[in-house]
């Protein structure tokens, strides 16, 4: 991610890096830019300033900069945009975050259209874990999920990480964003939401469970998307696939939040748990969709349904076409439903079972068994 930063501030005077909230946005600017300046609008004195007058905010916060949590100063977008097109010529001037998404991309489109590169940035890959010499098991993967502060501090608690979280974040964004009439249903609406992560997405279904409108679920879905927490993985279907299923699936964006909100805050609950595929499931998808936006990989991501037969993942990329299922066992025997669709496609695609192996193997000649480590090959088109 850091060298992905550092080459689209290369090319664009201004580089926003947004995500969900403890991320470690502001930690990954800071070591990546070490040369620039530093300020905060989290401070009320300092984002009165800079929406009331850019120009002295600028004098007396120079470029380069950074400046966080940018969206509490709508009005310094339009001001930026001048000083970009006095200077043209310099790349990466502004290093902006936030993590309230809904008027910082608003202003970004408005004001910065063309002049800015932006950056999702979500929780830590395995890649990124294993890379920093952590040991953990699988279960205590899926049950910490990616935010760098439960591995900066192995001595927290992640089911008192994740009940702060889920208040901070039910209090701090959505009140202000949403106007939310009850927090007790827009909980309730989140539990139900991670009982659903890996799963086809019914609307109407989860609106009915929770009690409330459709238009009002729909748009609760549409700010978990937004706020990064939450990602819609659309299905494969061509004119030539008519029964393919049309509806998208959920998926939560991090395992530990999803298994904190569904109940399951200790290994003996999560291995208990009918729910333990489909997070695994969504711990592939979370992976695979952290290192696209790192730029690893190309091509579209979605998957396959029809009434019988299911391949969790199907990346099409220039005609081409790769199949992979998220299996929870260490040693996988077999590829299931994916070799019936195998059958039905030309050429016929490589195999892949993403499971918990530490090594590597094929199966047959035509499927590979991995392990999350090798996702990012994967989604480079590389097969064992």
């Amino acid at each position: 991610m850091k060298s992905d930063l550092k080459r689209r501030a290369a090319q664009r005077p201004v580089v926003v890096v947004t995500g969900a909230r403890q991320t470690g946005k502001t930690s990954l600017v800071r070591h990546t830019f070490p040369e620039h300046s530093y300020v905060s609008l989290d401070l009320p004195s300092i984002a009165e300033l800079a929406e009331r007058d850019p120009v002295l905010f600028l004098k007396e916060y120079p470029a380069p900069l950074i400046v966080d949590e940018v969206q509490y100063a709508p009005a310094l977008f339009r001001h930026l945009k001048q000083v970009i097109d006095d200077d043209r010529q310099s790349m990466g001037q502004f290093i902006l975050t936030g993590s309230q998404p809904f008027p910082l991309m608003q202003g970004v489109t408005e004001s910065l259209a063309g002049r800015v590169a932006i950056l999702q940035l979500g929780g830590l890959t395995f890649r990124e874990l294993k890379e920093a010499g952590l040991h953990f098991s699988m279960e205590e993967l899926l049950l910490r999920g990616g935010f760098p502060e439960l591995y900066q501090r192995p001595e927290l608690s992640a089911e008192d990480f994740y009940h702060d979280y889920v208040a901070s974040y039910l209090e701090r964004d959505l009140r202000a964003q949403l106007q939310v009439g009850s927090l007790r249903e827009f909980e309730r609406f989140l539990r139900a939401a991670a009982l659903r992560s890996s799963h086809l997405l019914n609307k109407a279904e989860l609106a009915r469970d929770i009690g409330v409108s459709a238009p009002t679920t729909a748009s609760w879905l549409s700010v978990l998307e937004r706020s990064g927490l939450a990602a819609f993985q659309e299905p494969w279907f061509s004119n030539q696939t008519k029964a393919l299923v049309k509806s998208p699936k959920l998926h939560l964006l991090d395992t530990g939040l999803t298994c904190f909100l569904m109940g399951a805050t200790s290994e003996d609950t999560l291995l208990g748990s009918p729910f333990l595929g489909a997070l695994w499931e969504s711990r592939v998808y979370i992976e695979m969709c952290h290192l696209r936006n790192a730029g690893i990989g190309s091509g579209q991501l979605t998957f396959w349904r029809d009434r019988g037969k299911e391949a969790d993942f199907l990346l099409h990329r220039a005609g081409n076409i790769q199949l992979a299922d998220a299996k929870w066992a260490m040693n996988p025997t077999g590829a299931g439903s994916l070799e019936k669709i195998r059958n039905e496609l030309e050429p016929p695609p490589h195999l892949t079972l993403f499971c918990r192996t530490p090594n590597p193997y094929r199966l047959s000649d035509h499927v590979s068994v991995l392990g999350l480590e090798n996702v990012s090959d994967w989604l480079c088109g590389k097969t064992l």
